[in-house]
């Protein structure tokens, strides 16, 4: 780790992620025009330091990133073209490359946000006096690496996403019936139910369903237990530090799911100890 990169506020955009954003962004094949000349890596920190601060959009500092509609002219446009979901997948296989993805004990766990101003996958909060919120349901490997993230409404169970969180896995999975690698998958006892037990034991699953008090009292019991289904929950602590998560203000929800690719990357990146 450079000295400059060791010193980086944490709203600073790390080399490591512009590197990685800097190969996926699409040429400008168009005839048309004079060429604009647009310093992309000034564009992605502007987008970073909103992520990271939760700053409204047009209050992104002009003297640091430029225009603040040019920046995020360009966040929706990468939003649409898939750029942040493949900016996470290329950290997943630098993680995978530099660590090696854990992939036997695997946890799932839903997260809910507020988001007062509703939108697309939003709905009432059950745990908010049914104000307008949003879940994302995460899935991670043994070390807490989210590997798939799903944006929905507050009053979605978190059984009802189960599914499509583990189908949106953004890394290939290693098939456990060919590899004869046994994966496990931890759940809480919101998803203590025949339907999610169909749905792990399909996608090849061995299902381990406890409460965090059976955990606590499993580790009383024996000081050398290692809890599996915590590391979700810390996954969603560090997505809660970027601010624009923390409480959601996009309407649209490929905006949301955006910030939440591009969070996820820059963790997986920061864990792979990249910067």
């Amino acid at each position: 780790m450079s000295d400059q990169q060791s010193k980086l506020s944490s709203w600073d955009l790390p080399d490591a992620l512009y590197e990685t954003l800097e190969q996926l962004i699409p040429e400008k094949r168009s005839k048309m025009g004079r060429p604009r000349k647009v310093n992309f890596r000034i564009i992605l920190a502007g987008i970073f330091y909103v992520l990271r601060t939760g700053i409204q959009w047009q209050a992104c500092p002009r003297e640091k990133f430029g225009p603040p509609s040019t920046v995020f002219y360009y966040f929706s446009k990468w939003c649409k073209e898939g750029v942040f979901e493949r900016m996470l997948i290329i950290a997943l296989q630098t993680y995978d490359d530099l660590k090696g993805i854990d992939w036997k004990w695997q946890s799932v766990d839903g997260a809910i946000n507020k988001a007062p101003l509703g939108g697309e996958a939003t709905g009432p909060n059950p745990t908010d006096r049914g104000k307008q919120g949003t879940k994302r349901s995460v899935l991670t490997d043994g070390q807490g690496i989210p590997l798939s993230v799903v944006p929905s409404a507050a009053n979605i169970n978190d059984f009802k996403l189960l599914e499509e969180t583990i189908q949106n896995i953004e890394i290939e999975r290693p098939d456990p019936h060919e590899d004869h690698q046994q994966q496990n998958i931890c759940l809480d006892k919101g998803y203590d139910n025949s339907q999610s037990r169909q749905t792990v034991s399909e996608e090849g699953y061995i299902p381990h369903i406890r409460s965090r008090g059976e955990e606590e009292q499993e580790k009383k019991e024996d000081p050398n237990y290692t809890p599996r289904r915590w590391v979700v929950e810390v996954s969603h602590s560090w997505i809660n530090r970027f601010r624009k998560i923390l409480v959601r203000f996009e309407k649209k929800v490929d905006h949301h799911l955006g910030l939440l690719q591009l969070a996820c990357a820059y963790i997986v990146l920061k864990r792979s100890e990249t910067f």
